[in-house]
Order: structure tokens, then sequence, then C-alpha cells
């Protein structure tokens, strides 16, 4: 939706920005918030499949819909990759063909054949991860000694137990505690159709004797496969009324939070074994904590703007803040503004202690959710940028929301001066080398950004550099700075994301940008700049020996950089220029969005990638509308913490 007459380069921006402010504001919902499509890789429309032959609850025009879309996001390598153009990925490809199969796809059609000599070309469907292998095994397809012992008794572990599910993150432990259940009845999919996908594998699964590796290579992870092991021998001799005490308690624990129709934990994953499990218990099909688990599945499907998928989950609570502050930043107020304001604080968590309490119970809830209602799993990251914008438009009049955010994010401070995102303290890193670890997202430690959007809402409502809760923080992010001068990005990709959000933080801070380790940060951003004149990291990234691959420039990631670069103090740096224009030129949609396929974001590095449909209509409208206003004005320091 680029403009084509020439125009001068300040009537150019102010163009591009009115035009995206408006389109912004034109899919704000009549009672005030926002929400946009959250895009996964294969593996989730795929589940979504499985799901319904598990149950034998087939929805034929659904399923057809959502296996179109598996077929159009398979790459040229002939399997599915984690993200936009990625590389081939077992697991997913697995997955997505054994749904294209239970859709009726024909083995022998050419899509197929691609996929299943693509699996078999990496080692066949015996190389497929945990969670694979366990969906994997409740479809017979594999043995259950295919996956690692995790009896459900550890339920009944005492806190002090090297493994307990409140040593893992909010997101294994909704999904976890039902797949122990499941694990421990070991149901069998009703699997109407008799679909099968033994052809992926390279030897028999049955013939398999080795089927447990070590994560990490570390040699925590030989001691765990040997206590694997001993495990495995004594499990099917655990007394009866061990285990039922134990799945009794894990049904109680996930009922507890089944979380109406909005799921447990509001995530896919969590939701679809709650289901399984409580099928397996022997739970009628309408029984109405059954009818409404099933519910909250099916409303994260979603049309999407031109395909239609299933989301992982929805994100309403991150999409109205982040929409909100970019709308702010580009001179929005008024009623559009109070009404996402209002509608943001009715769904501030007050009452409920959740998980998190186990670790802080005399902290006061106060924070936000991701999703529309997820009580039980407030989020930190959430709840710092919701307060910002609420800060920001008027901090008056939501003081005592603003006031209850700080306590809980101030309470949620973790012993090395980071945060983490849903809980305290939650980085027992010799978890990662159990058997089940191989995914290596079991945990939930601190991290730089989420660290930084923290220290940048308290900076922003008042809180002094020498403050306590800031010294540590500030510490924090300066010791997890990499050599390079980037800083890490856990919940976006990558550093681009991580160094755009400290910088931020540390400008809201009153740190002196003129420091040495600040100066590295911009030399890195200023060099990691495109020719195009926009920023784009690559998914791959996250791991080690691929560091610095770079893909075409992204508009999210492009505005991330320009917004780290301003908050420097180098708005006038002809690198911001640069990526202004780059911002200014790229191609929008009809919609007013910014054009960006890509995934810049993460649910687990290495693992499990996102695409926020929001970020390319409201990261570019934030930098360019903060941009024009620092050229504008006297001041070139940015104001606010984000």
């Amino acid at each position: 939706m680029n403009v084509d007459v020439p125009l001068r380069d300040g009537s150019l921006l102010d163009h591009v920005i009115a035009e995206a402010r408006g389109a912004l504001g034109r899919r704000q919902r009549a009672d005030g918030h926002w929400v946009f499509d959250l895009e996964a890789d294969a593996t989730i429309p795929s589940e979504y499949i499985m799901l319904n032959h598990y149950l034998d609850e087939r929805e034929p025009g659904r399923e057809a819909e959502l296996a179109a879309y598996i077929r159009s996001i398979q790459e040229e390598h002939g399997g599915w990759p984690l993200f936009h153009r990625g590389d081939f990925d077992m697991s997913a490809s697995v997955k997505a063909y054994y749904a294209l199969k239970l859709a009726g796809d024909d083995i022998n059609a050419p899509h197929m054949q691609r996929a299943r000599e693509a699996i078999h070309a990496r080692g066949g469907a015996e190389k497929a991860n945990v969670f694979t292998r366990y969906a994997l095994a409740l479809f017979g397809e594999v043995p259950w000694h295919a996956v690692p012992v995790m009896p459900v008794e550890l339920l009944l572990a005492p806190s002090w137990f090297p493994v307990t599910i409140y040593r893992i993150s909010y997101w294994s432990r909704t999904v976890v505690v039902p797949l122990l259940i499941l694990a421990a009845l070991k149901p069998r999919a009703k699997n109407p159709t008799r679909t099968r996908i033994q052809e992926l594998f390279l030897t028999p699964p049955l013939a398999i004797t080795r089927w447990q590796s070590n994560p990490t290579g570390h040699w925590g992870g030989t001691v765990f496969l040997a206590i694997d092991k001993v495990l495995r021998w004594i499990e099917p001799h655990a007394p009866k009324g061990l285990r039922k005490r134990a799945i009794d308690k894990a049904l109680a624990f996930f009922t507890e939070r089944l979380n109406g129709e909005d799921g447990l934990g509001a995530i896919f994953p969590a939701m679809a074994n709650s289901v399984m499990a409580m099928e397996a218990l022997g739970f009628a099909k309408d029984d109405p904590k059954v009818v409404t688990a099933k519910l909250s599945i099916k409303k994260l499907l979603t049309p999407g703007e031109g395909k239609a998928f299933c989301q992982p989950c929805v994100s309403p609570i991150w999409d109205t803040g982040l929409a909100a502050l970019a709308m702010m930043e580009a001179g929005e107020s008024g009623q559009s503004m109070s009404s996402c304001c209002d509608w943001l604080k009715d769904r501030q968590i007050l009452d409920l202690k959740g998980d998190w309490a186990v670790k802080r119970p005399h902290v006061r809830p106060g924070g936000w959710a991701f999703q529309y209602n997820n009580a039980h799993y407030p989020d930190v990251d959430d709840t710092a940028v919701v307060a910002m914008a609420l800060h920001r438009a008027d901090a008056g009049k939501y003081a005592e929301s603003i006031s209850r955010a700080a306590e809980w994010i101030e309470g949620m401070q973790s012993s090395n001066g980071g945060w983490g995102a849903f809980d305290v303290d939650n980085a027992d890193a010799y978890l990662n080398h159990i058997p089940f670890a191989d995914h290596g997202a079991l945990l939930d430690p601190p991290t730089a950004d989420v660290s930084a959007r923290c220290i940048s809402f308290l900076a922003q409502i008042g809180y002094e550099r020498t403050h306590p809760v800031m010294v540590r923080g500030i510490g924090y992010l300066k010791r997890e700075q990499e050599q390079d001068g980037s800083w890490f990005g856990r919940w976006g990709t990558n550093y681009v994301y991580g160094t755009w959000s400290v910088l931020n933080a540390l400008n809201a801070a009153g740190e002196d940008m003129r420091q040495p380790y600040i100066r590295r940060a911009v030399d890195w951003l200023i060099q990691q700049q495109n020719s195009d004149g926009g920023w784009g990291e690559d998914g791959a990234t996250y791991w080690k020996e691929r560091r610095y691959e770079r893909k075409a420039s992204t508009p999210s990631q492009a505005a991330w950089a320009v917004l780290g670069l301003m908050a420097a103090g180098e708005v006038d740096h002809p690198a911001v220029k640069r990526g202004v224009d780059y911002l200014v030129a790229a191609p929008r949609e009809a919609n007013g969005r910014w054009v960006e396929p890509w995934f810049t974001a993460v649910g687990f590095p290495r693992v499990f990638y996102l695409r926020y449909h929001g970020y390319a209509a409201i990261f570019p409208l934030q930098a360019l509308a903060r941009y024009r206003d620092l050229k504008a004005g006297n001041s070139k320091t940015v104001r606010y913490g984000m």
C-alpha cells in the first residue's frame, strides 16, 4: 500500500505514519482491545488433526483447510521447518506427514513422496523428539519404551526432591501433568481410519532397542539415562494405591486450572493433553469439563488472513499493550486509548495467587496474562508492557493498577537480579540433562529481554537507578551482555531483539549512554545493518555455530534496531536514517501492515518459533513516529521505557 506519487521526505514520512496509524486504529475491536493472529509451524495444526482422529471426532471440512495450510508451508527440502524458509525439522515433518495422511492425502502424491524421502534421508521417524514419540506411542506407532520414564508419582514428590512439577516452567508443567496420566494409563487412539505411518521408519520401531539419548552430552545426562533404566524396571511394580493417589493428584492439579473456554495454561498442547487425559480416565463426552476443554481448542482456530490455521495460543493482552504504545507514539489519544486502557485495567489479576506464589507466597498478585484469561499464569513481560502503556496514557487514573503491577514485578525478581517470564528462580539447569528434556525448553530462567522490560517499566514510573531492585537488575543486564556487545533475545529473534530491549531499559534507567559497554552494543547494531538499510536475523542464530546468520531485512527487526539506536542517543546517525528510509519504502499490505512473512519471535529457541502477525503493524509505526518526534523536537532523548 505504498504511495506512488513523489513526496518530499518529511511529507512521505508523515504520510506513512498517518496511513499506518489509521490502519492499526481500524484493527481495534469495539471494546478497545487488539488481537492479531499468532502463527507457529506445522506442528499445531497437525496435532489438531491428530487429536480429532485420536478421539474419533473428525471434522472433514476443517481438516481439509488445515491440510491445505500444512501443504502450503512445506519447504523445498521436502519437509517442514520451524519457521519460514527454515531448515528441515524431523518432528514437525513427521507430524505434518501423519496429519496429511489422516486427512486423506495419498502417500503417492508428489508432496508426500518428497516428505517421505526427506524424512528417510535424515534418519527416519525414529529420530523424532520425545514429545513426538509420545504422540506416536498414543497411536501405537512406537512402543511405550520409546519414551523416557516419567512416572506420575512425581506429583507426590516433596518440594525438596530434585524433580518436581514446580521446578519446571509453567508451560512444561501444564503440558506434562496430563501427559503423565497418559503415560501411566497408556491409552490407544481410536484412529477410526486405522491410518499408520510405519513407512517413515528406517528400522521397524519394535526392533529398535535404544530410543533414549543424552540431550546435552553432559555427564549428568549419562547419569539420568541410568536412572531411566532403573525406573523402567521399577515402574510396572509401583503399588496400585500409590499410583491411584498420584493420578488423582494430577487430575486435581489440571482440572483446577482448566481455565474455562481459555483452556489449561491457555496453550494448545496442554489443552489437548487435558482432553486426552480426561478421555483416558473415563470422563463422559458430555461432561462439562470435557466439553469446555474441547471448545477452548476450537477457539484457537483462525481463518487467518489468507489461510486457515490453528494457533498455539492467542495474544490479546500483549497485542493490545504494544499497539497502545505505538498508537500513543503516533499521537493517538482520546476515546480509543481510554477504551483500550480500561479494557486492560479490567484484566489485571488481583485476587488469585497462581503457581508463581509457590516461591513467592507473601507477594500480592498484580500481573496480567498473555491471553484473554489465564489467571494462574500471569506473565511478567506482559505486565511490564501493559503497565507502561497505562502509565503513559493516564498515570493518575490508573495509579492503583500501576502500583500493584510494580509491587508484583518487584516480588518476581529472581535471586540473580533478573526476571523470568512466569516464575522466580526457575533455573535448575540439571533438569536440562534428563532424557525427557531433549526439546531444551523445560525451564523459565531469567532473561535479558524480560528483565529489560521490567527495568524499563520501573524506571518509567520513577524508580531511581540507585533503588536496590534497579541496581540488581542493571547488574544482571551487564553480566548478561555478550562479548560482541549484544544481548540475547529469548522471546524475539534474536540479538537485535535483546539489544533493543536492553538499550531501552538502560536509557530509561538513566544510565550514561556514552559508557563503553553501551557503545559496544550500539556498534554491534550498526554493524548488523543490511545493505538495504534494514536488519534481519535468522532463527538459526539460536545455534551458536550459526550465530551471525542473516536473512532478508524484516520491518519488525529494522524497527527494533532503529528504536534501540535512538534509545542510545543516535537519532542523527546515518544508520538510523537508512533504517527509517527502509521502513518508509518497504512494501505494505492492503490492510496497512508491512509485508513480513518471516518469523521474528520465539516460543522456545531451537524448538518452537512464532510469527506475531501484529508485529509488522505495530513496531514500524512506533519507530517511525518516534524518529519524527525526536527529529522535530529540541531533545534527542527518548522519554519512555519502551
